[in-house]
């Protein structure tokens, strides 16, 4: 484990960030939606209505992209992850702070998530399924999730989490033991109570 901390860089205790590759994928998700969703009716604008009109839209199109641009750039300061030993935390957010944490023993599983343009810029997405958490995707017992977005040796960190996973005793074996000792409790408090009703009957 010690090797792969050092080859992902990641200290346990430390805060980390997405790649910096993730930055350019929303950059190109933005390109794309200038292409597909503006560009097709944009230019017949600019071809056929008056110069007031075209100046209008022109500006306001330019406004909002530009929002657009400074808005990935600072989400993805905000995006912030770090591994204890006993938990993952993540926090990120521009305007509307979110500060989650995933301890280990509730991870049932995890996947890796690639698309044909995060795989050419060699990233990837952890998604995390927990069991029984309250977390963002709702409420106690639903399958909260959560994602380590923009993973540059995604594969190593995912088996770095799976080895603190398999190192904690599963929520169910624990739930499971707790269970019995207080069903043990109070088949001794049973007994005790018989013997007593027995002594004083005397």
């Amino acid at each position: 484990m010690i090797n792969m901390r050092e080859k992902l860089k990641i200290k346990i205790g430390e805060e980390f960030k997405p790649a910096p590759q993730f930055k350019k994928l929303y950059y190109i998700y933005l390109l794309l939606a200038i292409i597909f969703a503006i560009l097709w009716w944009y230019l017949p604008v600019l071809l056929f209505t008056p110069f007031g009109v075209k100046v209008g839209i022109t500006i306001l199109i330019l406004a909002i992209l530009i929002f657009i641009a400074y808005w990935i750039r600072k989400y993805y300061e905000t995006m912030v992850y770090k591994l204890t030993k006993d938990e993952i935390v993540w926090r990120r957010g521009v305007w509307f702070k979110k500060t989650g944490i995933v301890p280990y023993n509730r991870i049932t599983n995890i996947d890796i998530g690639q698309g044909p343009i995060s795989r050419m810029l060699g990233i990837a997405s952890l998604k995390i399924q927990t069991a029984g958490y309250s977390g963002p995707s709702g409420g106690f017992g639903s399958p909260a999730e959560m994602k380590i977005e923009g993973v540059k040796q995604f594969e190593e960190l995912r088996e770095l989490i799976m080895e603190f996973v398999k190192g904690k005793k599963p929520v169910a074996i624990e739930t499971y033991e707790e269970e019995n000792i207080d069903l043990k409790i109070l088949n001794e408090l049973v007994k005790i109570r018989k013997l007593l009703e027995k002594s004083s009957e005397k």
